[in-house]
């Protein structure tokens, strides 16, 4: 486990580091996640070991801190990736961001452009959504932070089910609550058209049965490639690991040979 100080105040981003070549990957999670517990599987396997991984939990969640005073921005959370991978001694990553953390992966690379080298966005944030309370989401955005803080937290345990509560448990409330509605308002520009004036190679892995992300034919004629996976959801990498690893491991090495 490694460690850097991102704010003011000294708090502390913490990611489990795997020892390897560089160029160094950095896998980023998805709401009330953990980079440790989604990606360590994927980092170890054979078509992607071998590389220096940082399994990089966001400030808020996971193993990192979770102050109270941080304001969880899509940007702010970028900046703070931003200085951990630069404290790690890394001048360029090729990052693999799932759900929110293909969002900040997008906005890093908007901010900090020569930090990082490959973009590859698992069923990733791309443009604001409703707040809704529906089947598979937390409704978090639903409540005002007052109500979340108040008793809406446990509300969402209900609803999440024991799988992404697992992860979701360990989030500071403030930090969960307030990435949600970022996440949720999105950026601007939005993330959708920061991927679009991106220069770095971008591949957006998708599960085949949703068929194509919105815009594809836009996001194609930008120089993003889009994969379907077959036989997964959300989750890819953990839905189909082999195909996760397959596609991941093509995409940075397409980028590779063209380098």
């Amino acid at each position: 486990m490694r460690y850097a100080p991102v704010t003011p105040n000294g708090d502390l981003i913490r990611w489990v580091e795997l020892p390897g070549a560089e160029p160094a990957r950095l896998y980023l999670h998805g709401l009330g996640a953990s980079s440790p517990v989604y990606f360590a599987a994927a980092a170890a396997h054979p078509l992607l070991a071998g590389r220096r991984s940082l399994l990089m939990d966001l400030l808020g969640f996971g193993i990192s801190d979770r102050p109270v005073d941080f304001p969880y921005t899509l940007e702010s959370h970028a900046d703070a990736v931003a200085e951990a991978v630069r404290a790690a001694g890394l001048e360029q990553v090729e990052v693999i961001g799932h759900s929110m953390g293909g969002g900040v992966a997008i906005v890093l690379a908007h901010r900090h452009p020569e930090l990082v080298a490959d973009l590859v966005l698992v069923d990733a944030t791309l443009d604001p959504v409703e707040p809704t309370r529906t089947p598979g989401g937390s409704g978090i955005a639903t409540f005002t932070e007052e109500e979340f803080l108040a008793g809406g937290r446990a509300q969402v345990e209900e609803w999440v089910g024991q799988f992404w509560w697992s992860t979701m448990r360990l989030a500071g409330p403030e930090a969960l609550y307030r990435s949600t509605i970022h996440r949720t308002r999105g950026t601007v520009p939005t993330m959708r058209e920061m991927l679009l004036d991106l220069e770095i190679p971008r591949t957006v892995l998708y599960p085949e049965a949703d068929g194509e992300p919105a815009g594809a034919d836009r996001l194609r004629e930008s120089g993003a490639e889009l994969v379907a996976v077959p036989d997964s959801g959300h989750n890819i990498m953990f839905d189909n690991p082999e195909d996760f690893a397959r596609s991941t491991a093509r995409a940075l090495a397409r980028r590779a040979t063209t380098a």
